[in-house]
């Protein structure tokens, strides 16, 4: 999360990725540097045991909501 606000305060558009458990604590991170709502993408939990194919069909689904983060689009 923090990595992405410090991207975008650069003005290089990114997007936070994730995992499910760890929600709460970005909608934290972000509040504490100033930027309560600030939308992300979550996918479930674990990937680290995720085969390479796994992982890039994993990627693949969150592609639509990545791109909409980067409109702008965020929730």
């Amino acid at each position: 999360m923090l990595d992405a606000i410090l991207m975008e305060q650069q003005g290089v558009p990114a997007v936070a990725i994730v995992t499910t458990p760890f929600r709460t604590t970005g909608e934290a991170m972000a509040t504490s540097w100033g930027k309560p709502g600030y939308g992300f993408v979550d996918t479930p939990h674990p990937i680290a045991n995720l085969t390479a194919s796994e992982l890039e069909a994993r990627a693949d689904a969150l592609a639509d909501a990545v791109e909409r983060c980067l409109r702008g689009e965020r929730s």
